[in-house]
């Protein structure tokens, strides 16, 4: 059987990145490593889990690109539902997120906003599709 279990986004703070997570879509910190390289967030079935850069470095010895504030966010994206857009939206921008593409509503009824959060990751904030 597979299953697909988590997410890991390469962060400078891990703490600091996952309190954003948490202040902002009310997830709870599952676990945090003492020296705070490594953390995982409980979202469900799939963790969403944060490894320091050089945590990260260390096992992926080839390198990787890091996502930069000055750069566009990577092409991939997070997503949450909520009844709310717009108060979610909100929120999250008062955590420290920058809205990247404002709400919009879908032909199909879905309404959707794109943000970046603090480490430039792009978050989808949507309804759920009908």
């Amino acid at each position: 059987m597979i299953k697909f279990k988590y997410v890991i986004l390469y962060v400078e703070d891990v703490e600091q990145s996952m309190n954003f997570y948490k202040n902002t879509f009310d997830s709870e910190i599952k676990f945090i490593t003492p020296e705070k390289d490594y953390g995982e967030l409980l979202t469900g079935e799939t963790s969403l889990s944060f490894a320091s850069i050089h945590l990260a470095g260390s096992n992926i010895k080839k390198g990787f690109l890091t996502s930069k504030t000055e750069d566009k966010p990577f092409g991939i994206e997070l997503g949450f539902t909520t009844d709310n857009v717009e108060s979610l939206v909100e929120k999250a921008i008062k955590n420290g997120a920058v809205l990247y593409e404002d709400i919009a509503v879908k032909p199909w009824g879905q309404k959707t906003a794109y943000i970046k959060d603090p480490d430039n990751y792009l978050i989808e904030i949507c309804t759920e599709i009908q």
